[in-house]
């Protein structure tokens, strides 16, 4: 795709979205999240966790909520997750300080070029901290609060420089937890909810790039 490039429109920038891994990139704006720790060193996990208390452990290449646990204080589980995150995943964990506004829905934020365009709010399922719609999450109406746009204006910038057309951003709480650039879902949800119609405003602003 790279090849090609010169020829062909292409959407996202195939460069920055091999070298933008969802939970890795967020870090480039460490501001707006939670405490983070990313790393394969127990004790310095263990040392997070007296720190923070309550935990979430979750795959540093994960998607789709798969592989995400919530360590609660004094949790006799403890060792026994991280003893199959060793076994299981060569890379590194990312560990991160549970937000308990989770349960209110984790916000799924679609940018187009830098330009936010609609959001959803996925609300987990009963007993269940993933809010992941492929987990059950219930996605309603929402609207953005003056630190989501003050999220989307800090990293609008940056995903128009790095050539990312097409993101989706979650935020739960005052956090941003992740930036998504290779398959970032929601937009059909959007639409349902607030009549937009965001595919629309896709190609009108690809037509704007080739000049139609």
């Amino acid at each position: 795709l790279e090849k090609t490039a010169s020829q062909t429109l292409i959407l996202n920038n195939p460069y920055h979205v091999r070298n933008a891994p969802e939970k890795i990139f967020v870090t480039e704006f460490s501001k707006f999240m939670p405490e983070t720790l990313i790393t394969r060193e127990i004790n310095e996990i263990i040392e997070f966790k007296k720190k923070n208390k309550n935990i979430i452990i979750k795959p540093l290449y994960g998607n789709g909520g798969e592989g995400v646990f919530l360590v609660k204080n004094n949790d006799s589980n403890f060792n026994v997750i991280l003893e199959n995150f060793l076994n299981l995943y060569e890379e590194q964990f990312i560990i991160q300080s549970y937000i308990p506004e989770v349960k209110k829905g984790d916000k799924r934020i679609i940018l187009l070029d830098g330009e936010v365009v609609g959001a959803i709010n996925r609300i987990p399922a009963k007993n269940e901290n993933r809010s992941n719609m492929h987990v059950g999450g219930k996605p309603i109406k929402t609207s953005l609060n003056k630190n989501d746009e003050l999220i989307c204006e800090a990293i609008s910038p940056h995903l128009k420089s790095k050539g990312l057309f097409f993101v989706g951003i979650d935020v739960i709480g005052n956090y941003l937890t992740e930036i998504n650039v290779t398959s970032p879902t929601g937009i059909r949800e959007i639409n349902r909810l607030n009549g937009t119609k965001i595919e629309k405003i896709f190609w009108d602003k690809v037509l704007k790039k080739l000049n139609y």
